[in-house]
Order: C-alpha cells, then sequence, then structure tokens
C-alpha cells in the first residue's frame, strides 16, 4: 500500500462525491484508505460531511478513525451524535483505555449518560471506574481487556478460557495467572501452554516473576518500568493487589509523546497544549503569559541598567559587553537545567544524589567559565581594549555563568518537590531571571573594580 497523501484536489474531488451521495465512488475508496488517512481527510470535513463519511464505515473502521483525531476533533465530531448512538456506535466497540481517553474529553455529566447506554453492566461500572482515575495516572492509562487464568486450573481448562476471553482482546501479549481472590500471582506464556499437556496445572508451569503497578503510579513511573525491563504490557493492580487492567507498550509511547510535546512547548514559552490549527486566540493565549513574563523582565533590566547610568557613562566600553552577559548566562543556565530536566525526567537523579549532581554542575560550569573568560581576555589584548575593562568582563563571564549554572540546576529540582513540571524550568522564565543576574553581576563587579 502506497502512502496517502492529502492534496487540495483530493480534498475537493472527495468533498463533491459527498454533495452527490455517490456511494458507488465513496465505498470502495473508504476501504482502501487507512484509518490514519481517513482521519486526516475528516478534519477538512465540515460536521455534516464527517458523520456521513462515519455511517458509511463498518464499526471496526469507525472506531479505528476515532482514535486517530485529535481530542478537538473528536469533541467536535460527537457534537453529530446523540448519547446513546455514541455509546452503540462508538464506545461500545472500543478499547476501555481508548473508550475512557475519549469519555474525559466530555463532559462528566455527557460521560455519565453515554456509559448509562452500554448493554454490559460490567462495561459500565469498569468505564465509571476508569474515567476517575487521573489522565497520566496508571489506571488512567490501562485497558481492561486481557486474558487471565486461574493458578488452580490445567492447562485445557485454559486454552478453553483464553478462547473465549480472546474476542474482547485485540492483542493477546501475556497470559497473567491470578489466585481465587484475582490478585496477581504470576505469568505464563502461550508458547508453554500451546507445548504443555492438557492434564498440566498451571502452577506447576507459570512464572511467579512479573512486574506490576498499581493503579495510582504515575505514567512516569509505568514507562520507566517498561523501558527498563523491555516489557510490552504491564499488568496493573488495585491496593489489594487484584489484577484490574493492563497498559501496554502503545499506550506508553502515545503517552511519552504526549509528554514530549508539553515540554517542547514548555521550553518555547507556550503555556497550553495547542496545536497550529487552533483559533487564533487560542494560540495567542498560550503564549501571552511568557511573552508577558518576558516583557518584565525587559522593564527591569532597564531598571538596572538605568541604575548604573554613572558607571556606563564614565566606562562607555562597559555597555558593549551587555549582551555578551547576558547572552551567556542565560545560555548556561538553560543547559545546567535541561540536563537536571532530563534526569528527573528519566529517574537518573534522585533524593540520594542531588548534591553530587549540583557540585558537577558547578565544575562543569567553572572550566566553561573560565574558558570563555581566557578567550575574552585574548580577544581584548587582540583589539586593545583598556585592561581594567577586560578584566571586569572576563571575572564577570565567570561568575554570571557559575549563577546560572546553579539557578538552572536548582530551580527544577524546586519545581519538581512543590508537583510542578520541571520543564518549566528550561522555557523563558530560567532565560529572563539569568539574563537579569547575569547583569546585575556584570555591573556591580564593574562599579567595585572601576
Amino acid at each position: 500500500m502506497q502512502t496517502f497523501q492529502l492534496t487540495r484536489e483530493f480534498t475537493e474531488q472527495f468533498t463533491q462525491l459527498i454533495e452527490q451521495r455517490d456511494l458507488e465512488a465513496l465505498r470502495p475508496l473508504l476501504d482502501e484508505l487507512h484509518a490514519a488517512d481517513i482521519a486526516e481527510i475528516f478534519d477538512e470535513l465540515n460536521l455534516d460531511e464527517a458523520v456521513y463519511i462515519a455511517s458509511l464505515l463498518d464499526n471496526s473502521k469507525k472506531v479505528d478513525v476515532l482514535a486517530e483525531l485529535e481530542p478537538d476533533v473528536q469533541v467536535r465530531f460527537f457534537k453529530g451524535y446523540t448519547a446513546e448512538a455514541i455509546a452503540l456506535e462508538f464506545v461500545q466497540h472500543m478499547d476501555s483505555d481508548d473508550a475512557a481517553d475519549v469519555l474525559t474529553l466530555l463532559d462528566r455529566s455527557v460521560a455519565a449518560e453515554i456509559i448509562s447506554y452500554l448493554p454490559n453492566k460490567d462495561e459500565q461500572q469498569y468505564l465509571s471506574k476508569l474515567i476517575e482515575y487521573p489522565e497520566n495516572s496508571a489506571g488512567g492509562l490501562m485497558t481492561g481487556e486481557l486474558i487471565t487464568v486461574k493458578i488452580g486450573w490445567n492447562v485445557r481448562r485454559c486454552i478453553e478460557e483464553i478462547r473465549n476471553q480472546a474476542e474482547n482482546v485485540e492483542r493477546v501479549l501475556t497470559v497473567y495467572v491470578v489466585d481465587k481472590h484475582d490478585k496477581l500471582v504470576g505469568w505464563v506464556s502461550l508458547k508453554k501452554l500451546i507445548l504443555s499437556k492438557d492434564d498440566v496445572l498451571v502452577e506447576d508451569i507459570y512464572d511467579s516473576t512479573v512486574f506490576s503497578a498499581e493503579v495510582h503510579d504515575s505514567g512516569e513511573d509505568i514507562a520507566q518500568t517498561m523501558k527498563k525491563y523491555d516489557l510490552i504490557a504491564l499488568p496493573i493492580v488495585d491496593s489489594r493487589h487484584r489484577l484490574v487492567g493492563r497498559v501496554t507498550i502503545d499506550d506508553v509511547v502515545d503517552f511519552m509523546q504526549e509528554e514530549a510535546e508539553k515540554d517542547y512547548q514548555l521550553l518555547s514559552g507556550i503555556s497550553e497544549n495547542v496545536e497550529a490549527s487552533d483559533k487564533v486566540w487560542v494560540l495567542s493565549r498560550a503564549r501571552l503569559p511568557w511573552l508577558v513574563i518576558g516583557l518584565m523582565g525587559g522593564i527591569t533590566s532597564s531598571l538596572v541598567i538605568g541604575g548604573f547610568e554613572e558607571e556606563i557613562q564614565r566606562n562607555v566600553h562597559l555597555a558593549f559587553f551587555m549582551p555578551l552577559i547576558m547572552a551567556m548566562g542565560g545560555n548556561a543556565g538553560v543547559q545546567s537545567s535541561s540536563i537536571v530536566v532530563q534526569g528527573l525526567a528519566n529517574l537518573s537523579i534522585d533524593g540520594q544524589n542531588i548534591l553530587p549532581r549540583i557540585l558537577k554542575e558547578f565544575s562543569v560550569a567553572m572550566i566553561n567559565g573560565l574558558i570563555c573568560s581566557a578567550l575574552v581576555i585574548a580577544y581584548g589584548l587582540l583589539i586593545g581594549l583598556p585592561h581594567d575593562i577586560t578584566l571586569v568582563v572576563s571575572i564577570s563571564l565567570v561568575a554570571a555563568i557559575l549563577i546560572a549554572s546553579m539557578v538552572g540546576a536548582l530551580i527544577p529540582l524546586l519545581l519538581e518537590r512543590f508537583e510542578i513540571d520541571p520543564a518549566l524550568a528550561t522555557g523563558p522564565f530560567i532565560t529572563t531571571s539569568n539574563d537579569l543576574l547575569g547583569l546585575f553581576i556584570y555591573f556591580l563587579i564593574g562599579n567595585m573594580l572601576l
């Protein structure tokens, strides 16, 4: 199958087919297109057109298309359906984790009404509980579709149950073993079940070494566990160690991608999760807070410069190196904070190794500061800059890089302590604060030495 490319010409032809209700052309085309391609087309359609195209898809593909849509598009798309239709045409055919993700986008009362229309009472109860978990927790990421066998069963009974349970499971990755109280005790591979004789008991062939997580564990912990042990699925248990679901690798990848996008937006000074296709006001609202902070930082910088106006008038050369000090301090701070944020994200930094990491950042900053200072001195000698100005700039540069690096390392740790996303420290906040610190240090040293 060739990669699909959505062009303006295709969109115009496709909408024309919709207007003409040309089923002979639309049905084969939709059968040929992948769900992700149809989702891309949905972005270009109005609500009535999207609902009409969805009506031409079978339940399986309709659900796949929905899963590929962006959250805001999903919400807009659902406006063309009643709560009962959403339950019976979509939610009923979705994996529980995907269904929960969709329902959490809607008002709680609307989600509850949709769930009430599901024909299966157990599914109603499970989904109602699932949407209560935080989005980025193990409970928010898990799905209830999995294969379980009792430890007291024999292989014949297990295979019969697997056939029954597998009807609702898209991917059979692991068979989990539970006791009579549904507590997780281990797992057994499909290969071992198939190769074992019918009368062999599960307790004789299962593996009791099984990694698991609790429903309230964070998504970051889940991702780290699965990465560390190369898992494609991780069982989730409740406070009593009863098996309640599993998190699969595809959900973890989606979670990690979303978190990376959020961190990148924070790095860029965007306070909300936005897309290029969002409305102008939404994009403006997401960017404005950090622009205002930058504005306040610029005003404060002007006040600092104004406070040293006499020194600048007496030594005009000082003004030439203001951008250098500000830029080097800001860059050093962002570098240091980025390393610490990365360490917090991959759990290589914890309460036990904070001091050694801070000392290492100090050593790196000292070496870099001295090297940059030496380059400034060489530049000053080359162009014949007054020695006292060269001395002020070189000392200020070392001090600015040192302090900015320490601030860059400490702020993410402080934010993490107060349960604020440490990625915030790599954005305009750290750059602006370090610009101010560097400028103040520069003029303070200049005032002392000159």
